[in-house]
């Protein structure tokens, strides 16, 4: 991945183009666990992407590729949901089901889906983007001790919601 990276750096479309394919299910299930809506993640996704390839030269080290796309990606899917509360008042908003069938285990996401922002952030991204909690604690800006805590917490609550 870092010859990739490397290409990328270069101005090789290509190289990025096989980068953010390698990444595409992650960036998807992260976004979609943060927005909870297909066609903001996607708008989330399409904005990381264009972000990632304007500033590639930034990128100091190659080896970080991945944990530096996904705060570009958590930092998009902020301004969405900071839109979001702007746009519409919360008494307003009505709640609407979510479709989880694009999701390999439903009933996992759906118990994720019922966890505090929090908590399914730091799940989401140690559980299914495969992130080591020190790259979690860079990425959301917090001690790594905070994400473990948080994980803790995430899988307690889970638990008493799988139970109940």
């Amino acid at each position: 991945m870092d010859n990739l990276v490397k290409r990328a750096q270069r101005g090789d479309a290509d190289a990025f183009a096989e980068l953010v394919q390698s990444q595409m299910q992650n960036m998807y299930k992260t976004a979609r666990a943060m927005l909870r809506n297909d066609e903001d993640a996607a708008d989330a996704i399409s904005d990381t992407i264009l972000a990632c390839w304007e500033k590639m030269e930034q990128l100091k080290k190659t080896e970080f590729f991945k944990t530096w796309m996904t705060r570009i990606l958590i930092n998009k899917c902020n301004d969405y949901l900071r839109q979001r509360k702007k746009a519409y008042p919360v008494e307003e908003v009505e709640e609407t089901p979510i479709s989880t069938e694009e999701y390999e285990n439903v009933e996992w996401m759906e118990l994720i889906n019922c966890l505090d922002e929090k908590y399914r952030l730091i799940m989401v991204l140690y559980y299914v983007n495969g992130l080591k909690t020190t790259e979690i604690g860079s990425i959301l800006h917090m001690p790594d001790s905070t994400v473990r805590t948080r994980l803790a917490r995430g899988r307690s609550r889970m638990a008493e919601l799988y139970t109940v």
